[in-house]
């Protein structure tokens, strides 16, 4: 299965899929990426969402259709003079 690489091409993707006791452990070779779920499908979707951060395709600022999808009112969506908590820092 070829997957997008970051350098540009596509390359040949690795996905190796085990059991450890009760947990089932994903890896993504290529990526060097490994994750682990109380199911393969827990641990398949663990690691789609590790290889996302990993390639840094995940974190970015919401956008305010998305906000207003969610309930949340984007002009109300600030910390003002606030610092932001250490934990997003």
């Amino acid at each position: 299965m070829a997957s997008p690489s970051s350098d540009g091409p596509a390359r040949e993707a690795e996905i190796r899929l085990w059991r450890e006791g009760d947990r089932w452990v994903a890896t993504d070779v290529g990526a060097g990426v490994t994750t682990q779920g109380r199911s393969r499908t827990d641990a398949l979707e663990n690691l789609d969402d590790a290889v996302a951060v990993h390639e840094d395709s995940r974190g970015r600022e919401s956008t305010d259709e998305e906000l207003r999808e969610y309930g949340i009112d984007p002009a109300d969506n600030s910390t003002g003079d606030r610092d932001s908590p250490d934990v997003l820092v």
